[in-house]
């Protein structure tokens, strides 16, 4: 596959999602001598042999990489083995600069599952051309936000064009149904983005831009967004705010950019949660849009931040039980329409809880899936998974880790 010593490499292997992560690698793919050659890497060389002692007979033969965030030696080092790096070491706006700056200058792959979109757009006009330069593949958001959203819109319009001739021109991705406890990595982003926008007011302007993401000149359409309970016919009842909709979207609308606008110049994308019909439905979005209007409004003022941080919401290394990530799961649906009446429905559904189980399957599919990509059929840039990694991700994705792709109706 490579002529690296490793085909990939996990930093931050001791994350809670990097624990899940090395976990699924080993049960899939072994120590050694498999089809994927792939190493542990963290900043503490105790914890990471701890780690490895878990994952049970045969670990031992699993090479352990010790490398800081902060080190760029290390890194340069680390990079210099591998030929993908995944990284789990958030919030990346923190202490992921660094390595994706590496990758790039060495031509390293890397991907990881951040949902901190200002962070990739600063990492864009940091490093774009130098990875372009040097062939490093950087494929941002393989985990639950954005791989269902952005993979979940190319099955969507792949369907549509065998069914209609042409793309929807128009999408709607609703959760129709997800368990699962939000990750800690993910809130601790969250409130590091709450941090940026105080001492940086021009970054909420910046951060309501649904093409943040997309360079040049493209033509730029209105598109909605669902910020409060909202009656939504076309997907059958009513909506509230989706938390993840503000990277998701902008993930899309990348992928749509970058393919040479496979969906359209005018196409237009949003997502929200699904409540259901009626008062019952109506009442649920007015609660949900209220909870998420309150966590942001917490998050804002330092003091009631602290207490959030220190009290309520999850920290970075914490998480759910293996039971209670194998009882969660996600049901999304895309409900797509083009200017002649056309419509169709698609699903996406995971077996696991989104932030935990399914993200550590998503992303691990994806990394090894970007091992296998030839230099030649993708060259070097910033990527989406839908544009980097497309249908050979998707067929991963359903034999192996727990994702469904399917028509729902014409």
């Amino acid at each position: 596959m490579s002529d690296t010593q490793f085909d990939v490499v996990v930093f931050g292997a001791t994350s809670f999602v990097g624990q899940i992560l090395s976990r699924y690698l080993f049960e899939r793919h072994g120590a050694v001598g498999g089809e994927l050659r792939w190493a542990m890497a963290g900043r503490s060389a105790g914890k990471l042999e701890q780690v490895r002692a878990e994952l049970g007979e045969g670990a031992e033969a699993i090479e352990l990489i010790t490398a800081d965030a902060a080190d760029g030696e290390a890194l340069r080092a680390m990079c210099d083995r591998a030929r993908v790096i995944v990284s789990t070491v958030g919030p990346y706006a923190l202490y992921g600069s660094t390595l994706v700056g590496i990758c790039a200058e060495t031509g390293t792959d890397y991907c990881d599952l951040t949902g901190e979109v200002q962070w990739i757009r600063r990492m864009l006009d940091a490093h774009e051309p130098t990875a372009k330069a040097n062939g490093a593949r950087i494929v941002h958001c393989c985990g639950f936000d954005s791989i269902p959203s952005d993979l979940g819109v190319l099955y969507h319009q792949q369907q549509f064009a065998a069914e209609h001739g042409g793309a929807a021109s128009r999408i709607r991705m609703r959760v129709k149904g997800m368990k699962g406890a939000m990750s800690g990595g993910t809130v601790a982003s969250m409130m590091n983005i709450t941090r940026e926008v105080a001492a940086d007011p021009k970054l909420r302007k910046a951060l309501a831009n649904p093409y943040l993401l997309v360079d040049g000149q493209a033509k730029k359409v209105r598109q909605p967004s669902v910020n409060f309970a909202e009656d939504d016919p076309k997907a059958g009842g009513w909506a509230a705010p989706f938390v993840m909709a503000g990277i998701n979207t902008r993930i899309v609308h990348r992928s749509n950019a970058l393919s040479g606008h496979a969906y359209g110049e005018g196409f237009v994308y949003d997502e929200a949660m699904a409540t259901g019909r009626g008062n019952g439905g109506r009442m649920r979005a007015m609660g949900l849009a209220a909870g998420l209007a309150g966590f942001f409004t917490a998050a804002a003022i330092p003091p009631t931040r602290w207490v959030m941080e220190r009290y309520v919401v999850p920290k970075p290394g914490e998480g759910p039980s293996p039971e209670a990530q194998r009882k969660g799961f996600f049901d999304l649906r895309f409900y797509g329409s083009d200017e002649q009446g056309h419509a169709l429905v698609t699903r996406v559904t995971g077996d696991r809880d989104p932030g935990y189980g399914s993200t550590a399957k998503m992303l691990g599919e994806a990394a090894a899936c970007l091992a296998e990509l030839p230099k030649d059929k993708c060259e070097g840039g910033f990527w989406t998974p839908s544009t980097a990694l497309g249908e050979p991700l998707i067929e991963r994705l359903q034999a192996h880790a727990g994702l469904t792709f399917e028509r729902v109706e014409g």
